[in-house]
């Protein structure tokens, strides 16, 4: 049974994003730092879950196969570093489409919630672009601002708009100050 529940964004936060899509295993690398985290995460009875928005899928850039084998890959190589993933809820569609699931909307976030039978109000949701605060905000969540990947732009949007939002370096120091509050707790 774990002490909590943590959501997080993958392109950008675990791993560099691209403009241009990670369209193969080949292509996705971690970033430095977020694979330490997730196992420290896991390591402090976190379940750590990724909510991510893979609209590659619908633009036919690869195939949900593809996207399979991508995530495959994270999760054998978080295995390393002692950590888990125990859940990856993704949204497949083309922007354009105006799905439920796609980030800023809710029902990824709301679908790892169901999942974990777990109230999504407080749960820590990681993430580097204005689509993952607001869909945190949505759902009552803990959002926090990593600054890699889009974080920079993030932060500078979010300040001009008044917003303060909870915000760390990267992943790893994220992990690190939840996993402090946790031992605070116990």
């Amino acid at each position: 049974m774990s002490s909590c529940l943590v959501i997080l964004d993958r392109d950008g936060v675990i791993n560099q994003d691209s403009r241009e899509f990670i369209k193969s295993p080949i292509e996705w690398e971690a970033l430095d730092g977020s694979l330490e985290a997730i196992g420290m995460l896991t390591e402090a009875n976190f379940d750590v879950a990724v909510a991510t928005n893979q609209s590659g899928i619908g633009r036919n850039l690869f195939t949900e196969q593809t996207l399979e084998s991508i995530h495959e890959k994270m999760c054998k190589t978080v295995e390393k570093f002692n950590g888990k993933i125990g859940l990856i809820a993704f949204c497949p569609h083309h922007p354009k489409d105006d799905c439920d699931c796609r980030k800023p909307k809710t029902a990824l976030l709301e679908k790892v919630g169901k999942h974990y039978r777990v109230p999504l109000n407080e749960v820590p949701m990681i993430g580097d672009s204005l689509r993952d605060i607001d869909a945190a905000l949505a759902v009552g969540g803990r959002p926090i601002l990593v600054l890699t990947g889009n974080g920079l732009k993030t932060q500078i949007a979010l300040r001009n708009s008044g917003s303060a939002i909870e915000t760390y370096a990267n992943l790893l120091e994220a992990a690190t100050a939840l996993v402090k509050q946790i031992e605070k707790k116990s």
